[in-house]
C-alpha cells in the first residue's frame, strides 16, 4: 500500500483482488517499525475500494509491536467503514526468520519475540469479527 496514487491507480485496473497489509493504525507506531508513515497506506486502501476493487486484509500480528487492543479496535473500526473487502486474514507472528537471519550472518531484531497463543489468536480474531467482518486466521 505504500506506492503512489498514480502507481495504485494503474495497477488497480489489472488486478481481480488486492492482498492488502495493514501493519498499525497508530502513524507514530508504524513509523517505528516499517520506517515509514501509515497515513499513504491507509488513503490507498480507501482510494482501491472507493474504485470498486476487491481486497483482502492481512493483519500481521506482532506481540507488543501492533497486537493491543486500541490496535485491533482501530484496526477493525477502519476496515468494517470500506466496502469491497473481502475478508481479514490475521498472521500470527512466526519464528520462520531467526533461522533465515542467521545462515544470512544478521541479527534477527524479534528473536526474543513469542509467537501468540492460539488463545491469543481467537480473541483478537472474535475482536474483528464483533465489527461484522470475515475473519481468517493464518495464511490466506
Amino acid at each position: 500500500g505504500y506506492a503512489s496514487q498514480k502507481v495504485v491507480d494503474s495497477v488497480s485496473r489489472k488486478v481481480d483482488l488486492f492482498l492488502y497489509d495493514l501493519k498499525s493504525m497508530n502513524d507514530a507506531r508504524h513509523k517505528k517499525y516499517t520506517g515509514v508513515s501509515n497515513k499513504l497506506v491507509l488513503k490507498n486502501l480507501q482510494r482501491l475500494v472507493k474504485n470498486g476493487c476487491d481486497v483482502a486484509v492481512s493483519l500481521p500480528l506482532i506481540p507488543g509491536a501492533n497486537d493491543c487492543e486500541e490496535n485491533v479496535r482501530r484496526t477493525g473500526e477502519f476496515i468494517s467503514s470500506l466496502q469491497n473487502v473481502k475478508y481479514v486474514s490475521l498472521l500470527p507472528y512466526h519464528k520462520a526468520g531467526v533461522a533465515k537471519y542467521k545462515n544470512l550472518g544478521r541479527h534477527y531484531k524479534l528473536e526474543k519475540v513469542q509467537p501468540p497463543s492460539p488463545r491469543e489468536i481467537d480473541m483478537l480474531r472474535e475482536r474483528l469479527e464483533a465489527f461484522g467482518l470475515k475473519v481468517r486466521t493464518g495464511g490466506r
